[in-house]
């Protein structure tokens, strides 16, 4: 059984989906990233980055005197992990109560609704 993944925050999120993206950065890299969109300080960036360090979301190595990060798991398996995590709590386990809810009460486009139900039939193949 996979290692159980620790819960994330909307920020470590935000840092891993932009690790994810650049594959790898550096504190300031990613500082700058997120400055084109809203303050925040340089410390407060390298703390998380350290955090999901220590949660083994990154991995590091030093480049002179800065750390470059990279991702220490890939999003797919995060994602699943944290999902698979929602699944049995929220919906006792239930993908298909998951679903459900997912179609029943998000508004999605007819694309959105056209490529579950493509998902489906070839699950059906």
């Amino acid at each position: 059984m996979p290692k159980k993944l620790s819960p994330l925050g909307d920020s470590e999120m935000e840092i891993l989906h932009i690790v994810w993206e650049k594959g790898e950065a550096s504190v300031a890299d990613v500082h700058e990233i997120i400055l084109t969109y809203r303050k925040v300080a340089y410390t407060t960036v390298m703390t998380i980055m350290k955090k999901l360090a220590d949660k083994g979301f990154l991995a590091f190595r030093k480049d002179g005197v800065s750390y470059i990060y990279s991702p220490a798991r890939s999003e797919s398996e995060v994602k699943h992990g944290l999902l698979r995590q929602m699944i049995q709590k929220v919906f006792k386990g239930s993908p298909a109560e998951m679903v459900q809810s997912l179609v029943e009460h998000e508004n999605m486009s007819d694309d959105e609704r056209r490529e579950i139900e493509s998902m489906i039939r070839k699950l059906k193949e």
